[in-house]
């Protein structure tokens, strides 16, 4: 089950990095403010170009044409702020100076807006206080009669292009939350399908082979106790075979128990109790502020500790052994280092339960050492991120 000690480190995995110039949120964020400035500019433009044609037009009807344009920028943060400050500009822009049907780009924008955010009572006053507006600024004629008509036909769409962004986009929500409902419940079938299979495994490893080694392990038994009874020299060969047929079934119990949960059975506190009941020396030493841990990272520090003691336990002889947990501000670090007999100088072929722990710490974006020490023996560390996204 376990790598043996000495020699060459397993590996060091290091987690995800952030790419320069802030991550993806601080980016879409960015493009956003770029996207909402763009808008602006683009209806300013517009509205000031036509504008630019009337030879009436003043520097008051320029300043009020910035206003309504540019308090778009912040439609994204208070929609309805900015379809009152847009009409509210626009109305006046209508009275001052009588402008054609692109005065209105400004209001007809916020309006939008406004419908897609859920506003369409504030939408529609908007429009109708806009309207009414255009038609105060001169003699009820056919021309203005029929630009005002024009001008509700557009604010008709705003609204109603407004409420079909709205739908899409909850359409689209109800989309992902399913889609990721089904994700969550695919896994859930995994995770049970897994856990049933280590159940079988379990159930025919105790049915079959612990039988078969019980019985290897108490007939050798009864020859070597027969064997001191007479008086004679037991062989080594039968020592042999009872010491790993009891090596056997101590390794083979303790598989089961890792078959039939996925879940530590205790704390790193624990299982150094359980070392030294067994008569390793282990000391264990906490630093810093101890820190709830998620599930996974609290799983992981389990197992290293676990796989680090019983690897000391098999390999490093009579040495001591120490425990350092260390909780930081965004990881923590599991070190475990022992005086046995690990020698840098001695290649290492690295176990399964080395390498199992090095994928357990990699998937968790940690980074972990295993390998000699310089001065002797054995060191485990590995650095694990307190929270792990999702």
């Amino acid at each position: 089950m376990s790598g043996s000690q000495g020699g060459t480190a397993v590996g060091t995995a290091s987690g995800a990095t952030t790419e320069a110039g802030g991550g993806p949120g601080t980016r879409a964020a960015a493009r956003e403010r770029l996207v909402d400035v763009v808008l602006a500019v683009l209806v300013g433009a517009l509205v000031g170009v036509a504008a630019a044609f009337d030879t009436d037009t003043t520097v008051v009807d320029y300043a009020l044409i910035a206003v309504a344009s540019a308090v778009l920028v912040l439609y994204r943060k208070a929609p309805r702020v900015v379809l009152a400050v847009a009409t509210a500009s626009g109305a006046a822009y209508v009275l001052h100076a009588h402008p054609g049907p692109p005065a209105a780009l400004p209001v007809i924008a916020a309006s939008h807006v406004a419908a897609r955010v859920g506003h369409r009572a504030w939408a529609a006053v908007a429009g109708g206080v806009f309207l009414v507006a255009y038609l105060a600024t001169g003699p009820t004629t056919r021309q203005i009669v029929e630009q005002a008509a024009l001008l509700m036909g557009w604010f008709l769409c705003a609204v109603v292009t407004g409420l079909a962004d709205r739908n899409w986009q909850a359409y689209l929500r109800q989309t992902e939350q399913r889609a990721l409902e089904a994700e969550r419940t695919r896994e859930e079938v995994a995770l049970r399908r897994a856990g049933e299979e280590r159940l079988r495994i379990a159930r025919e490893l105790h049915d079959s082979l612990t039988h078969s080694i019980s019985i290897v392990k108490l007939q050798a038994g009864v020859a070597v106790h027969l064997a001191r009874k007479r008086g004679e020299e037991v062989p080594e060969a039968l020592l042999a075979i009872q010491e790993a047929s009891g090596e056997a079934m101590r390794e083979l119990r303790a598989t089961l128990e890792v078959l039939r949960t996925d879940e530590p059975t205790g704390t790193p506190a624990l299982l150094v109790e359980r070392a030294r009941a067994a008569g390793l020396a282990v000391e264990l030493t906490l630093e810093g502020e101890e820190k709830p841990l998620a599930a996974t990272v609290d799983r992981a520090v389990y197992r290293i500790v676990q796989e680090a003691l019983t690897n000391a336990a098999r390999h490093a002889g009579p040495a001591k052994v120490g425990v350092r947990l260390a909780y930081g501000e965004e990881c923590v670090t599991v070190l475990v280092e022992d005086d046995g007999n690990a020698d840098p100088n001695r290649p290492v072929t690295p176990g399964i339960g080395l390498r199992g722990m090095h994928e357990r710490v990699t998937a968790l974006g940690g980074t972990l050492r295993a390998a000699p020490r310089a001065e002797g023996g054995f060191s485990v560390r590995a650095e694990l991120p307190l929270e792990v996204p999702a």
